[in-house]
């Protein structure tokens, strides 16, 4: 299984605000995490529909956490941002095969699936972050994040 860029992206800058002593703009992300700005634009606009960031436009603007890193559950960001639709046979509007109902296939990867998003489901992005000082270094931060 392989999650989308903007999903992988989205995680990542999740990441880099969690660690974040302040606000930051995503050009400064982008050339940080070496991924184009104009992707990372519309990652920053999902993120911010999803209530996950603040942003701010104009000068002085740019991006930081609204919620707390331990309330942010890497499962949930996971399933608002992926399709998780496996195979046709998750989608009953879609369903076209031939072997629906009758073969074990479905179960076996709907069980997968589950216990892939269970996982997820157990971590906060504040358990990825839990490093800082470590992943501060990686990113050439210095100072300590402040609270949201």
């Amino acid at each position: 299984m392989q999650i989308t860029r903007h999903t992988d992206y989205a995680l990542r800058v999740l990441m880099y605000l969690a660690v974040s002593p302040d606000r930051v703009t995503l050009g400064e992300i982008a050339e940080r995490l070496g991924v184009s700005r104009h992707h990372l634009m519309k990652v920053g606009a999902s993120l911010g529909e999803l209530g996950l960031v603040d942003l701010v436009r104009g000068p002085g603007g740019g991006i930081s956490l609204a919620v707390d890193p331990d309330e942010i559950s890497v499962g949930a960001v996971f399933r608002s941002l992926e399709n998780c639709v496996l195979v046709e046979c998750f989608d009953a509007e879609e369903d076209h095969c031939v072997f629906s109902g009758s073969c074990a296939l479905t179960g076996v990867l709907n069980t997968a699936f589950e216990a892939f998003c269970r996982e997820l489901d157990a971590k906060s992005l504040g358990d990825l972050v839990r490093q800082r000082a470590r992943l501060r270094a990686s990113l050439g931060l210095g100072k300590q994040r402040k609270a949201p």
